[in-house]
C-alpha cells in the first residue's frame, strides 16, 4: 500500500483491512445491475465507528463514494473514505466523486484499486492529493480485482469478462443422446446458478440451446426476479421462433439476437417487433465471429457475461481463448456413452488442464461439485 508523508499518526491496519473487506462486501449488491459502471462499494469511518455505506446503485449512478458520503453527512468532516475503486475525476453523467469528497472534508482516502478508465487513470488521486487528502492505495487488491473484473475487461480489451458455467455428468457429458434435455445437477446447485445469473450482466446461449430446451434464463430465486441479466442468444440465421420462451417474453427481460451481417432483414425486422434487439457481426462457415461478438456487447455496456451453453458454444469459447473464468458442477451420476460431451469437438482437459487457467477452488454445493477456474 501506498501513500503520502502525513499519513494521520494512530492508522490501524488492521481496522482498514476490516473496512476495505465490508467496502467489498457492500459494493458486490451491485453486481449485475450497475452496467456500463463497475459496482463499487464505499465506506466512511472516523474513529473507528462507520458513518455511512454506500454501492454504485442500479444504472450505474449515484455512485458508491457520494451514496456512502449521503449517509455520513456532517460527520463525515475529518473522516476516512474506504472505496474499492478509484474515485472518478471527470464530469459524465454525474459530477466527480472526488468534488464530492473534497467538499465533504474528508481526510484519508483508502483505494483498493487504481481505474484504468482513461478518463480516471490515477487523475482522481492526484486530485485529492492536491487539496491535502491522504491518499493510500493498493489495500486487498487482488480481491478489488476480482470483483472489478468486468470493468478491466471492458478498459482494457473492449470486450466483457467472461464466466462459462457447465454442468457436466460424471462421465463428462452435458446432455442424452439426441439432445433431448436433461437435468444434470440438483436443486442446490441450480440455485447456485441462479445466483450467478443476478450476479451477470448478460447471459450467453446459442440458438441450438433455445430450440432443444427453450430456457427462461431467468434468476428464479424468491423475490430476485428483476435481477435476470440480458439475454443474449447467438443466432447466425435469426432462426429462433417466435413461441420460445426467450423470444415471446423479450418485451418482460431484455433479449437481444446476435446474428451474421447477411441474415434475413425480414427475419431481424419481426424479430425487432417481438421486442428482441438484434446486433450484427460477421460469420465464416455460418459460425459467428466471437471476438466481434464480445467486442459489440461491451460497446453496450455489458462488462459481465456468463456463457451457459450448449456444449458447441462452450467449445468455441474455450477454443478461442475466450474464457476467463469458469464454473463445472459435477453431478455424481453418469449418462452414458452415447450422450453429448460437455465440449463438443473438444476435450473437456482442454478446459480443466489448460495452461491459460488455474483452479482457485473446489467445494460441495448438495450432491453435487463446483470447481472454479480463473484465468492464470
Amino acid at each position: 500500500m501506498s501513500g503520502p508523508e502525513g499519513t494521520p499518526p494512530g492508522v490501524d491496519p488492521a481496522l482498514d483491512l476490516r473496512f476495505m473487506q465490508l467496502a467489498l462486501a457492500v459494493g458486490r449488491r451491485g453486481l449485475g445491475r450497475t452496467w456500463p459502471n463497475p459496482s463499487v462499494g464505499a465506506v466512511v469511518v472516523k474513529n473507528g465507528v462507520i458513518l455511512g455505506r454506500g454501492w454504485t446503485q442500479p444504472g450505474g449512478r449515484p455512485h458508491a463514494e457520494t451514496e456512502a458520503l449521503k449517509h455520513a453527512g456532517r460527520a463525515a468532516r475529518g473522516a476516512t473514505l474506504y472505496s474499492t475503486l478509484e474515485p472518478c475525476s471527470h464530469q459524465g453523467k454525474t459530477p466527480p466523486c472526488v468534488d464530492a469528497i473534497i467538499r465533504a472534508g474528508i481526510a484519508r482516502v483508502v483505494s483498493a484499486l487504481d481505474d484504468p478508465n482513461p478518463e480516471v487513470a490515477g487523475q482522481g488521486y492526484a486530485k485529492l492529493r492536491e487539496r491535502g487528502i491522504v491518499v493510500d492505495t493498493g489495500l486487498c487488491a487482488e480481491e478489488a480485482a476480482r470483483v472489478h473484473a468486468g470493468h478491466l475487461r471492458r478498459m482494457r480489451e473492449g470486450r466483457p469478462q467472461v464466466l462459462l458455467k457447465l454442468a457436466v455428468s460424471a462421465d463428462g457429458k452435458a446432455g442424452l443422446a439426441g439432445r433431448k434435455p436433461t437435468a444434470i445437477t440438483g436443486e442446490e446447485a441450480r440455485a447456485r446458478v441462479h445466483l450467478m445469473r443476478a450476479e451477470a450482466d448478460a447471459i450467453l446461449v446459442g440458438v441450438g440451446t433455445v430450440l432443444s430446451d427453450d430456457p427462461h434464463l431467468t434468476c428464479r430465486l424468491p423475490g430476485m426476479r428483476e435481477r435476470s441479466p440480458v439475454r443474449v442468444i447467438l443466432d447466425a440465421k435469426l432462426r429462433a421462433p417466435l413461441s420460445t420462451s426467450l423470444i415471446s417474453t423479450a418485451r418482460e427481460v431484455p433479449t437481444w439476437a446476435v446474428g451474421s451481417t447477411d441474415a434475413s432483414p425480414i427475419a431481424e425486422d419481426i424479430l425487432k417487433a417481438k421486442g428482441v434487439e438484434v446486433l450484427r457481426v460477421e460469420a465464416r462457415d455460418g459460425l459467428l465471429d466471437l471476438p466481434q461478438v464480445l467486442k459489440a456487447l461491451a460497446e453496450r455496456g455489458i462488462t459481465r457475461l456468463m456463457v451457459e451453453g450448449g456444449p458447441r458454444v462452450a467449445a468455441a469459447f474455450v477454443a478461442a481463448d475466450l474464457v476467463d473464468e469458469a464454473a463445472l458442477f459435477h453431478s455424481p451420476n453418469a449418462i452414458g456413452a452415447d450422450g453429448i460431451d460437455a465440449l463438443e469437438g473438444v476435450p473437456l482437459i482442454d478446459l480443466t488442464q489448460s495452461s491459460k487457467l488455474k483452479t482457485i477452488g473446489t467445494e460441495a454445493v448438495g450432491v453435487d461439485r463446483l470447481e472454479m477456474f480463473e484465468r492464470a
